[in-house]
């Protein structure tokens, strides 16, 4: 059951007030996920919203972005489908994040691959206070729950990168490196919380004692935590045109490789391995020369498209 239906008309340009963010997500039975994406997508056909929304039998997760009236509309309509207890927060951009709507029909609105009870089963959520006490204790492990593109644009002091490129891995790395430590304080955190919720659940299945996760993730810690309070380092990694975000759920200064998608800091922007929508220095030797003259004409059609909305 994987399918995704867009928006057949492009959104336009907002006014130049800008456009509201809204993260969101809930694990929540949903009887018949089709009609929801179909009811989903006869909504977002008259407003002016884009970004992505993921329905499943255990419930929605995603992102939009859109003027006031349209973030308001998608959240209506949702609190009207029983989602009453989504994880729901909102930021700004100046620029539009997403190219367009999409509305994704998934087997899991976020794909761990393995069968866990996240709203059976689940660790012991922390506010950003309580996780700044936990996390400076001595006898606490603590683990980015992120992919490594993730990890690498920023992430709280001490925390372990599992290296893995998809969430599907990280069942494997529990596996591998967690075992022997069942009996330990574990402290897991992702950008929104979604993925923690199945994390802390597939560690509690197979027989971890005590684990913890940061309530509403990331995002939430940097838009409640003063900077002087802050166990962050440097910037969260989100999944729009913005690439990242810093204190206060401000834009950040990382610029995203269009090529492979890592996030990189303005003096990697210098180096001459980078080429806007072509290579950057963790991708330049991994494209054939065929592939990036491909992705030189996919930039300049970008351009292009661009150019005539104006």
């Amino acid at each position: 059951m994987n399918a995704t239906v867009e928006q057949l008309a492009p959104v336009e340009q907002q006014a130049t007030s800008g456009w509201v963010v809204a993260a969101l997500y809930q694990f929540k039975e949903v009887q018949d996920p089709a009609d929801l994406q179909q009811r989903l997508l006869d909504l977002v056909k008259t407003i002016n919203l884009c970004g992505t929304l993921i329905v499943a039998g255990e419930g929605i997760n995603g992102t939009v972005a859109g003027d006031r009236q349209a973030i308001d509309a998608i959240k209506q309509f949702l609190l009207g489908e029983g989602f009453t207890s989504m994880e729901y927060k909102e930021s700004h951009s100046d620029d539009k994040p997403f190219r367009k709507m999409k509305i994704k029909l998934k087997n899991e609105i976020v794909t761990l691959g393995v069968e866990v009870k996240p709203r059976d089963l689940v660790g012991h959520y922390l506010d950003p206070k309580e996780w700044n006490e936990l996390i400076a204790r001595d006898d606490v492990i603590l683990i980015d729950t992120r992919n490594d593109y993730e990890y690498k644009a920023g992430t709280f002091k001490g925390a372990i990168d599992p290296k893995t490129e998809t969430f599907r891995e990280f069942p494997d790395y529990v596996k591998k490196e967690l075992e022997q430590h069942k009996d330990k304080k574990i402290a897991m955190f992702c950008t929104g919380g979604i993925r923690c919720e199945k994390s802390t659940s597939l560690l509690l299945q197979e027989g971890f004692n005590e684990v913890y996760h940061l309530k509403g993730g990331v995002l939430k810690y940097l838009e409640e935590t003063p900077v002087e309070e802050s166990m962050w380092e440097g910037e969260c990694f989100v999944f729009d045109g913005r690439t990242a975000v810093t204190h206060g759920m401000e834009e950040g200064e990382n610029i995203k490789c269009h090529a492979c998608g890592w996030p990189l800091v303005p003096a990697e922007v210098e180096l001459t391995s980078y080429e806007h929508g072509v290579s950057c220095k963790y991708c330049i030797d991994k494209t054939t020369e065929q592939q990036k003259a491909g992705f030189r004409m996919r930039q300049s059609q970008i351009v292009a498209a661009k150019r005539k909305r104006l």
